[in-house]
């Protein structure tokens, strides 16, 4: 197993574990609010984030915690956010789906569906403008291909030649509203195309092939071939949120997509082949079950935000 190989698999080992912690937590009435699971999503994010420097910029959905997780984001700081905690990567005052960290070039997390488009064309824009050679990467669901800022968003990047990658996480339902059932087309990339920009599909529960397809679209655009669109076939194996009592869709096919766990495909794929022990994959769950539950322990031990200073941030102060 190479370095890359062990990285790409012991980043989606991490969200999964994570989430599931997450999703006991609320149960447990320790998180609040939103809580929206990437569960089944794992490859996506982790087949697209390692192909960015540092420098890349990202702008995430609500369903964001396993990007912030693979961007660099203190685990303990993302679950003292989920808890309402100051300790928080955003104070404790943004919470599930607002995951924030200016150091590390994570602009959201952004509650609005189709929100974190128009933020993406401003940090390319700037980029230009500046002269810096980075690429802004921007998740965003196919339900947001329905929202005014898509068509907007398209647009501008495409009149700019901006470097963007426009990552499309196709999950198939947009909250509870099947795609076909949304969009006249539902081929996505032909939406893409029109906006006279390369775009492609891959397969989001394959690691590999969202890294390779991901390290090709982020090369071009790097290199001033303009903004690119990749689309995700992807499948959330969980509910929309805790709140969703998923009456859309049959249990027969969430199990079906089960069984093309991109987890459970990477491993086996890598243990078939000898390129993985089980005494290395033990020792990656060890691993990642000791950042969980450190993650929690800071959480449970910070502290929450003083009741006198629940008016900070709400105005500005500007002075003379």
């Amino acid at each position: 197993m190479t370095d890359h190989e062990q990285r790409l698999l012991l980043d989606m080992l991490r969200i999964r574990r994570f989430e599931e912690r997450c999703a006991e937590l609320y149960q447990a009435e320790k998180i609040r609010g939103f809580l929206h699971l990437y569960i089944g999503e794992e490859a996506v994010a982790v087949g697209v984030i390692n192909s960015l420097t540092s420098e890349d910029a990202i702008v995430a959905t609500y369903r964001e915690h396993g990007h912030a997780l693979v961007r660099g984001l203190d685990a303990g700081c993302i679950m003292a956010e989920m808890y309402g905690k100051v300790g928080g990567c955003s104070m404790g005052r943004g919470g599930s789906m607002h995951i924030f960290d200016k150091d590390a070039r994570f602009y959201g997390g952004n509650a609005i569906v189709g929100g974190g488009l128009p933020l993406a064309i401003g940090l390319a824009l700037a980029d230009k403008m500046n002269g810096l050679n980075r690429v802004t990467a921007v998740f965003f669901g196919e339900g947001a291909v329905a929202e005014g800022e898509f068509h907007e968003s398209m647009n501008l990047a495409a009149l700019w030649d901006l470097p963007v990658l426009f990552c499309c996480e196709n999950n198939l339902y947009a909250m509870g509203t099947a795609l076909a059932r949304s969009e006249s087309q539902t081929a996505l990339t032909l939406k893409a195309a029109s906006y006279q920009m390369p775009a492609w599909s891959v397969d989001g529960m394959d690691v590999l092939a969202v890294d390779e397809s991901a390290r090709m679209a982020i090369e071009a655009v790097r290199g001033g071939g303009g903004p690119h669109f990749l689309e995700a076939r992807t499948y959330r194996f969980r509910a929309h949120s805790m709140f969703d009592a998923e009456l859309y869709r049959e249990r027969e096919e969430v199990e079906m997509w089960k069984g093309h766990d991109p987890i459970d495909a990477f491993r086996e794929q890598l243990l078939a082949t000898d390129r993985l022990t089980d005494a290395q994959w033990e020792a990656m769950e060890a691993e990642v079950a000791e950042e969980v539950e450190a993650a929690v322990a800071y959480a449970e031990a910070a502290e929450w935000e003083p009741v006198e200073d629940l008016e900070r941030f709400v105005y500005s102060e500007v002075t003379a």
